[in-house]
């Protein structure tokens, strides 16, 4: 013990030891930066091979919409139906096929099932009434309140196949309005760096389909009409028509112009891009405006007698007992 007290006292031996520390670390603060490993690069690597996955991913799935969509043949006996009885003649509305368009079905197959529907669905519905009104309803009802009754019915089931067509086209623009003013950063940035117009349309599709499914399709859509079609404006019209809405349909007047008179697009896309997201912004705007008003009856319903139980319940069960 004296002989490790003495050595432990001891000034060099103090001195070595000192120095042996200090080269130790001096050895782990060089050695330390080469055996650690770069956090940021492999987080970097996995957060773009999994981008890549998500994007490959996106554009199968669109790829799929696409080919369903886009091709799209009726049931062989709906189109005998309506081959039978001439119903493109009797009950084709004359704004049935743009907005079959504008609800992303094209061709003649959706035109054909949209017909037989449309005589179908009254048929189904005022059967389904009259049968439940005379046989099933227990209670007896006045004649003239059951034919009313069927009559409803049939009426229902003609609006039946333009409300889902109007709800299917309001959802398609929904979609489009909010991917749009991307889709117009995109393809001004495509333009900017020297790429032709059918190649940004192409390019921008690809990119968007991420975010929107359906603009991604009316912009290839765009993409393959100008490269068959020999004037490049009725392309441009034709994905006004598409799609029905105002802010595309600037855009499509714009690259007309740009077209007609060889005038640069640039900062007119710069331009109608911050409009178009100005306008994404005062949709946000109204809809959150609009919330309180809707909040209110469900407030009143719900939540006002809840309070009423919780603050008044202790002081009624109060007198109560008093009584």
């Amino acid at each position: 013990m004296d002989e490790i007290v003495r050595m432990a006292t001891d000034r060099n031996v103090m001195i070595m030891a000192l120095a042996a520390v200090a080269a130790t670390c001096t050895i782990i603060t060089l050695g330390m930066p080469l055996l650690q490993n770069d956090q940021l690069n492999r987080r970097m690597k996995a957060v773009a091979l999994e981008r890549d996955k998500i994007r490959a991913r996106e554009r199968e799935r669109m790829a799929r919409a696409n080919t369903v969509s886009l091709r799209r043949e009726p049931k062989a006996y709906m189109k005998r139906v309506v081959e039978q009885f001439d119903l493109a003649k009797h009950l084709s509305a004359d704004d049935a096929k743009e907005k079959l368009v504008m609800a992303g079905y094209r061709g003649q197959g959706p035109m054909v099932v949209f017909l037989f529907f449309r005589l179908v669905t009254p048929i189904v519905l005022a059967i389904a009434t009259a049968i439940y009104m005379f046989f099933l309803l227990p209670s007896e009802q006045p004649l003239a309140i059951k034919i009313g009754a069927i009559i409803f019915g049939a009426y229902v089931g003609i609006k039946a196949p333009q409300l889902y067509l109007k709800n299917k086209i309001t959802k398609r623009q929904l979609s489009i309005r909010r991917a749009f003013p991307d889709a117009l950063d995109l393809l001004l940035i495509c333009i900017e760096a020297g790429m032709s117009v059918e190649a940004s349309f192409r390019k921008v599709s690809q990119e968007i389909g991420e975010q929107s499914v359906e603009l991604a399709e009316e912009l290839i859509l765009t993409s393959a009409e100008m490269s068959y079609l020999q004037d490049r404006r009725q392309a441009y019209e034709n994905l006004g028509v598409r799609t029905g809405l105002d802010g595309v349909k600037a855009v499509v007047g714009a690259l007309i112009q740009a077209e007609r008179y060889g005038t640069p697009i640039s900062q007119t896309l710069r331009v109608l891009a911050q409009e178009n997201r100005d306008m994404r912004m005062n949709e946000a705007e109204k809809k959150a405006a609009a919330l309180p008003p809707k909040l209110t009856v469900p407030m009143i319903v719900f939540f006002l007698p809840v309070l009423f139980v919780v603050i008044l319940g202790p002081a009624i069960m109060q007198v109560m007992e008093v009584r």
